[in-house]
Parts: structure tokens; C-alpha cells; sequence
């Protein structure tokens, strides 16, 4: 049976739950980074006002669970970035739901290339990312990999009209 979740754009008064459910699942595996901090606190200008996106999945008895973030690298190159489910909420495809949803707006976007950053202790995470079209990509872990101290992992989507990057 699928959840029932709705997907909600980012608006000012469902930031704090940007910063509650990504600084629990970064606490429970690593520590938060300069770069986590300054995004989790004030996602508004540093995603949204970039030219990002952020959506938050809403569970019709939970409420806000899970969310996840475009972020604007310029050259109309996005990382995906901040996606995370509470733990109350693991296990109900919380997270491949919000997935599928930011996937379909990056192809209806028009977005060129778009990537995201992990560590390989994410294993689930990224069992959902293979799944769902995104490969491992030296490029990218060249590219983008030292934003982030805890990064050993870097993905491509491969699903975009207008990805011609080679593997």
C-alpha cells in the first residue's frame, strides 16, 4: 500500500522543519559541517533566493517527515542536496516518494545536469539513488566533492533529456 503523502513547496514558515529533520539524520551519522549549518539556518538565502528549490513531504498523520532541496551551482547545474526522512517516518517510501517528485520537477525544469554528494555509510540512500537513475560519477566528485568534509560519494541523475555527460 502506498503512502498517502502530499508534496509541499518551500515557504518561510516550514523552514524550521528543513533544519529539524536534516540535523537529525546528519547528527545520528556525522557531524555538521560549516557549509550544513549555514544552509540549515537560513535555507532561504542560501537555497531559495540562489534560484533553488526545497520541497517537504507531509504525512496525513505525521506531518512534515521528510524534504529535499535543489541547489542552484550555477550553468543551470543543481545539486540535490538535504534530503532526509524523520526517523518516525523510515520505513513508509517517505523518501522514494519525495524522490520521485524533485526527479519529475528537475526534467520539467528543464535542469541540465543535476547531482548530489554522500558518504558511503548512506548505503540505503543510496540503494534509492541507483534505483532511481543516479550513477557513480568521478566528474562530479572531481567537480563538487570537497564542499563537503564527509563526502566519498558523488552521483549524476542520468534521467535528464539533456544529459550527454559521459559516465
Amino acid at each position: 500500500m502506498q503512502t498517502q503523502v502530499v508534496i509541499k513547496p518551500f515557504e518561510p514558515a516550514l523552514a524550521h522543519h528543513f533544519k529539524t529533520i536534516n540535523k537529525q539524520w546528519i547528527d545520528d551519522m556525522f557531524v555538521l559541517e560549516t557549509v550544513d549549518k549555514q544552509v540549515l539556518e537560513d535555507p532561504q538565502s542560501h537555497i531559495i533566493n540562489q534560484g533553488g528549490k526545497i520541497w517537504f513531504a507531509e504525512h496525513p498523520t505525521l506531518g512534515i517527515v521528510g524534504t529535499c532541496a535543489f541547489w542552484n551551482k550555477g550553468d543551470n547545474h543543481f545539486e540535490l542536496t538535504k534530503m532526509g526522512v524523520l526517523k518516525s517516518a523510515r520505513g513508509l517510501k517517505v523518501g522514494e516518494i519525495l524522490l520521485q517528485h524533485v526527479l519529475n520537477e528537475a526534467r520539467s525544469l528543464g535542469i541540465k545536469k543535476l547531482f548530489l554528494l554522500t558518504n558511503s555509510k548512506c548505503e540505503a540512500a543510496i540503494h534509492l539513488y541507483n534505483k532511481n537513475g543516479f550513477v557513480h560519477d568521478k566528474t562530479i566528485m572531481q567537480d563538487y566533492g570537497q564542499d563537503y568534509a564527509r563526502c566519498n560519494v558523488a552521483m549524476l541523475y542520468r534521467g535528464l533529456i539533456s544529459d550527454t555527460h559521459p559516465i
